[in-house]
């Protein structure tokens, strides 16, 4: 059994060390959950892809629900978790992060954008499903009015969405293929706030351990692996953090 203190001292041993986030990772910094009762998700139904598509009135009613939630993405600041993976990456051990979030506060946190894999997307951008191209959110969101319709694309009249993946669309190939590089190459992969139930992103760190990486789970509840890992904490993520930096 792993004290912080031996872990510590465990992860001086290891070059390259990767990192897995889930929606744990960002409740210290200001994103709300979407999933409780009377959050976002309560009050709008989700838009699948498909919908988005076909239909003008589903756009609408996906574009209603991102100017709801613009206000808490654009004000949050990365936590404590997030600056322990920017750590890594100033001693240049940071092999690279994978994430399930799409809050972008990794990239706020000043890792850049070749060492994030975004499994699921990131709000910070605006894409045209048409041309590909890309914008930053900020100043869309802060330019934005749906009263004339869904929003287009300036340049060739596509449709517009940030850049996530919405409930139906298909994960990005290269996205997964550079999460699978880095799980199978890492010496070690550190989770953190992730319940590791969902697939196909909750396979990385089982590959990387299987590959024979070092693996530490850091989250408030169990997960299926805590069994295959090395290093298991069930407690607050800034709790771990703070306790890790004093060690």
């Amino acid at each position: 059994m792993f004290t912080i203190h031996n872990l510590k001292q465990e992860l001086n041993n290891f070059r390259d060390i990767a990192g897995f986030t889930g929606a744990g990772i960002s409740t210290d910094s200001g994103i709300p959950d979407f999933r409780s009762k009377g959050g976002i998700w309560d009050r709008y139904t989700p838009v699948y892809f498909n919908e988005f598509l076909a239909s003008e009135e589903k756009r609408l009613e996906y574009w209603r629900e991102k100017i709801d939630m613009w206000p808490a993405i654009n004000a949050a600041v990365p936590g404590k978790g997030h600056l322990f993976f920017h750590g890594l990456f100033t001693e240049g051990r940071l092999a690279g992060l994978i994430t399930q979030n799409i809050d972008g506060l990794h990239e706020k946190s000043g890792l850049p954008g070749d060492v994030i894999v975004n499994l699921h997307g990131s709000n910070l951008e605006i894409v045209c499903l048409s041309c590909g191209r890309l914008a930053p959110s900020g100043p869309f969101f802060a330019g934005l009015d749906i009263t004339g319709g869904a929003p287009r694309c300036p340049e060739c009249g596509g449709l517009l969405k940030p850049n996530t993946i919405s409930f139906g669309q298909n994960l990005s190939s290269s996205e997964l293929k550079r999460a699978e590089a880095i799980s199978g190459a890492c010496d070690c992969m550190v989770v953190m706030g992730s319940t590791l139930v969902v697939h196909p992103a909750a396979g990385f760190p089982a590959a990387a351990k299987r590959a024979g990486a070092f693996l530490v789970i850091v989250t408030l509840s169990e997960t299926p692996l805590d069994n295959m890992a090395d290093a298991v904490f069930h407690m607050p993520i800034s709790e771990f953090t703070e306790a890790f930096t004093e060690a």
